[in-house]
């Protein structure tokens, strides 16, 4: 009795070799039957099929045109055993204008749009037909010059590769994702691949520099600018990698900013978007209106309108370049399948190198396969020609003998190719007149048979037969470039800050840590409402459009969006709810102004220093030490320092002792503990003497010295005479006000 596993041999393999077998099987097939495109005819094996198969349908570009169901189904059935959607969409692709630099299909119907590429009808709906351009890969196809390999089911027969008149692998470039590879081509202009490819074909040591004087840059499909600097357009070519730069192009046609291209692939409606998504976002004040006024004139017509004419129209174009689609960057990496089979990243010169290789075996074949028609023509020819000169002898035979081939062969020395041309000639074909024919043909074959050995038996002549070839193609074919190569800056978006109105603010800072913004200066922070148990500790004027900065007890700085905080009709929010600030501390004052402005910062130890505002700026939630604290000492209030000569510093100390000296004598830091400003000796200090306050005046403004309710108010000249050096003890002020509080600057 037979057991099962004798009916049914079997193999036993280990499941990691099995699986990596399988997997491996899978990439390979990934890599060169789906995902690149091979240097010689520039097409993945998807739209190579659906090209043969319109061809094989008899769909050229002067026939009409059929439904793109039917093309489908005959790719599908006979020659590519996937998804009819998948085959479909790259059908469609080949036929999109904005998609494909030299479109290899004619659609009829919906094809999809600039804003959504994959919009187009369904496929019982469009008709198709070739476009002009797919006959430089088709012409040559029945001419002996590719191979030809059994179709997935071994029914019929399909070309392994396409006879590309023209590198269409740099023409249409493509893209593809294989397994651990991937490609990116950008399409090139036909004119310029052409002239490069002359150049390294006349001249095969040509450098890339040489090569770089015909192309460039990429071409795309669209108008808009190339700006990758020369550098990397060479590095990329050089290398095989790399990326590419393109920008829209607007121009200015009255006070509005009017939108003429868009980079490849960009959608208007998806630049509409990013740019009204910025306005509702209050991001760009600069703009007031948008619209899309793009017709069948105008294909592409976005109106941007500034709010108004001092808008900066430069900087704004910067900002939008920078922050949406208008400036587009593109992957390349030139991977492709090469004339070997395998795949591999080509800089230039290799591409073009490669691509001729390819072509030169193509004309080859062509010629060796028409050269063996005209010689059998021409042996066929000798043979009629024969039976010609003796008629009535071969009549004769013909009609004698039982088997007349033999005997025509061994009478008249034929072959048996020769024999059976004369006995499939008809009767009207003997005629004195045919004779004549025959000769004729004969001298005109013999005259192509001598040419076509020449160029077979002289590199150089083959060398100019593809020459003239590819110049006679680029007249044909070949346009003008669309995408401008320019030089430009790289676009920069605009800070936070430059996209703020501008707008007069007072922002307030209470005891307890809770923040607002009031619109204008004229706001007394005092005569605000403050929640219970709090009230006003410093507020300081600027503009909505500067950061505000906060330093807390232990001298570090905070930096927040002055735009963003809460209106001073509320009672504000805590400080403490956006940032990270140690344990225990607690904030003392804030200022605000320009980056290059300055403040000055001390301590009730009497130390201090003037700095750039810039300085506190401090983008981390825990802040930046800015301050150095000395042990047992508070942090006063920033105080904004003027910008003149001759500004006077004036601080005073809990005691009464006021002091008064030029700004010059206090140093410029970047952060620290500053140095002495006012001195208070040991003793004092012992018995708690500090300083209470320091500001900064200039000629015009007085100063107030407060004392529980009461104020001194001293002008410019009364400041004379408390005047001293830097550190200086300082002068008592009059009794009644030598338990100072605090120091400010009269508004009036």
């Amino acid at each position: 009795m037979t057991t099962e596993s004798q009916l049914l041999p079997f193999e036993q393999v280990p499941l990691r070799e099995y699986a990596e077998r399988a997997y491996l099987d899978y990439s390979m097939y990934v890599v060169l039957d789906r995902a690149l495109p091979h240097v010689g005819d520039g097409l993945k094996p998807v739209q190579r099929r659906i090209i043969y198969a319109m061809s094989e349908l008899g769909l050229s570009a002067a026939s009409k045109h059929k439904k793109s169901a039917r093309t489908v189904g005959d790719v599908i059935g006979k020659f590519h055993p996937h998804g009819d959607s998948a085959c479909y969409e790259a059908m469609v692709l080949m036929a999109q204008p904005f998609s494909y630099r030299y479109p290899l299909i004619d659609g009829q119907g919906n094809f999809g749009s600039p804003d959504d590429p994959k919009s187009f009808a369904a496929m019982r709906y469009t008709e198709s037909r070739l476009a002009p351009y797919a006959k430089l890969l088709l012409s040559e196809l029945g001419q002996g010059t590719v191979d030809w390999v059994p179709n997935f089911d071994g029914t019929m027969k399909e070309p392994q590769l396409l006879p590309a008149r023209v590198p269409n692998i740099l023409l249409n470039g493509g893209q593809g994702i294989a397994v651990g590879m991937s490609t990116d081509i950008p399409p090139h202009n036909l004119r310029e691949v052409v002239s490069a490819t002359l150049r390294l074909l006349e001249k095969p040591r040509s450098t890339l520099d040489d090569l770089l004087e015909h192309i460039q840059a990429p071409d795309f499909p669209t108008a808009g600018e190339i700006v990758t600097p020369t550098d990397d357009l060479r590095a990329l070519y050089e290398t095989g990698h790399g990326s590419v730069r393109q920008r829209a192009v607007f121009e200015r046609e009255s006070e509005e900013i009017i939108i003429t291209a868009l980079p490849y692939q960009v959608s208007p409606a998806k630049v509409l978007e990013q740019i009204a998504s910025q306005m509702q976002a209050k991001k760009l004040p600069m703009v007031t209106d948008l619209r899309d006024e793009s017709d069948h004139e105008h294909p592409t017509r976005l109106i941007v309108v500034p709010r108004s004419n001092r808008v900066d129209i430069e900087g704004l174009m910067a900002h939008l370049f920078a922050t949406t689609d208008l400036e587009k960057s593109y992957r390349v990496n030139l991977n492709v399948i090469r004339n070997n089979g395998k795949p591999g990243v080509c800089n230039l010169r290799e591409l073009l190198g490669e691509w001729i290789d390819y072509r030169r075996t193509t004309v080859t074949r062509r010629l060796e396969f028409r050269l063996d028609q005209v010689v059998d023509r021409l042996h066929i020819l000798d043979g009629l020609l024969i039976a010609f000169l003796n008629i009535d002898e071969v009549i004769h035979i013909i009609r004698t003998e039982d088997e007349p081939k033999p005997v025509l062969m061994e009478r008249f020395e034929l072959t048996g190719t020769q024999a059976e041309a004369i006995l499939d000639l008809k009767l009207r074909h003997l005629a004195k007149l045919e004779e004549f024919k025959i000769r004729s043909e004969k001298d005109e074959l013999d005259e192509e048979r001598q040419q076509l050995e020449a160029i077979l038996d002289s590199p150089k002549k083959l060398t100019r037969l593809i020459r003239d070839e590819l110049l006679e193609d680029a007249e044909q074919y070949g346009d003008d470039r669309r995408s401008p190569i320019v030089q430009r800056e790289a676009a920069q978006a605009l800070k936070e800050t430059d996209l703020v109105a501008s707008e007069p603010v007072t922002v307030v800072l209470s005891e307890n840590g809770w923040i607002r913004a009031a619109k204008g200066h004229d706001i007394e922070p005092q005569e605000l409402n403050y929640k219970a148990g709090d009230q006003y500790l410093h507020a300081a004027r600027g503009r909505s459009n500067q950061p505000t900065c906060l330093i807390d007890s232990t001298g570090r700085s905070y930096q927040l969006a002055t735009h963003e905080l809460p209106s001073a009709r509320s009672l504000g929010e805590p400080v403490t709810g956006r940032f990270s600030p140690p344990a225990g501390a607690v904030f003392k004052g804030l200022a605000l102004g320009e980056e290059q402005s300055k403040v000055l910062l001390a301590t009730t130890a009497g130390y201090g220093f003037t700095t750039q505002l810039s300085n506190l700026y401090s983008r981390q939630k825990a802040g930046k030490q800015m301050l150095t604290v000395p042990d047992g000492a508070q942090v006063l209030p920033p105080a904004a320092v003027a910008d003149h000569e001759e500004a006077v510093v004036v601080c005073a100390t809990s005691a009464g002792y006021l002091l008064a000296y030029y700004l010059n004598e206090l140093p410029e830091l970047a952060k620290g503990k500053g140095n002495k400003m006012i001195n208070i000796p040991p003793k004092a200090r012992k018995d708690g003497e500090h300083m209470v306050g320091a500001i900064v005046l200039v000629k015009g403004q007085d100063c107030l010295v407060w004392a529980g309710q009461r104020y001194l108010r001293l002008s410019w000249s009364d400041t004379e005479n408390y005047w001293g050096e830097r550190a200086q003890r300082g002068r008592l002020l009059p009794r009644g006000f030598r338990k100072v509080d605090f120091l400010t600057i009269a508004d009036d």
